[in-house]
């Protein structure tokens, strides 16, 4: 039995278009084609748009997840068991995100102020006043400690559930960046590594690269912020930290 392209664009729920530019890149490539030359897809065709849109799901580029489907010894079934552990990864850590985002709705209901502990649990160790806070001891810099004081005064309901599902976003696709082994120094890394110090600078103060590059060294050195994102995925620190130098001299001039 084999679907058309219009079928299988409802089944999965993505566009004929999308559909259209994997077969012209050669990722899902029709097993048939009408005398018209129309598309048509079978159940196999169907099983790996599955995997695909699994792995991008879980944040994976378009040429790793060739490389992962055509890969001859990887068996069909470990794509699952992979996709199945980060998906699992990645609800238990939505789970709690949502948990805390629910104390504090209730909280701002019932009109009790929250510690800045409670404000910040959803970040686990990480709680992002920290982060000024270092700052300031670090480089004698009070203005970034009262700027991240001040943007968080400020923050409404709607603003930290923004802020936290960028945090876990980052940390999904950050986990993904390391299972396709990508190295701390390449593009994809130091994009990542770019992408936390504008999240920073965008939610509570400037972070220039010398502060950032000193920042990744104290995520390793540090065990507070070193349990925190070696939570994300084992290593994740050290190779953030890699990646946040690697981007502060892909900056320099």
């Amino acid at each position: 039995m084999s679907h058309t392209v219009g079928q299988v664009s409802g089944f999965a729920g993505i566009t004929v278009r999308t559909l259209h530019h994997y077969d012209e890149i050669g990722l899902l490539v029709p097993s048939e084609r009408t005398h018209a030359g129309h598309r048509r897809y079978s159940d196999a065709d169907l099983d790996r748009l599955q995997q695909i849109l699994f792995y991008r799901e879980l944040g994976f580029p378009l040429d790793e997840v060739a490389a992962l489907l055509d890969d001859p010894e990887t068996d069909p079934r470990a794509h699952l068991r992979r996709q199945h552990e980060l998906l699992t990864a990645r609800i238990e850590k939505l789970t709690k995100m949502a948990a805390a985002v629910e104390h504090a709705m209730e909280a701002r209901k019932m009109g009790i102020n929250l510690t800045p502990e409670e404000r910040f649990e959803v970040f686990g160790d990480k709680d992002p006043e920290q982060y000024a806070e270092e700052a300031e001891q670090r480089w004698g810099g009070t203005d970034a400690y009262a700027e991240s004081q001040r943007r968080a005064a400020s923050y409404t309901k709607d603003d930290w559930k923004r802020m936290q599902a960028e945090v876990a976003d980052w940390g999904a696709r950050y986990d993904a960046l390391m299972t396709a082994g990508e190295p701390a120094t390449g593009e994809a890394a130091m994009d990542m590594a770019e992408e936390h110090r504008l999240h920073i600078c965008r939610w509570f103060y400037e972070c220039p690269y010398d502060m950032h590059r000193s920042l990744g060294e104290m995520y390793v050195a540090d065990e507070r912020f070193k349990a925190f994102y070696d939570s994300l995925r084992p290593g994740l620190a050290e190779h953030l930290r890699e990646a946040i130098t690697a981007n502060a001299a892909r900056a320099r001039p």
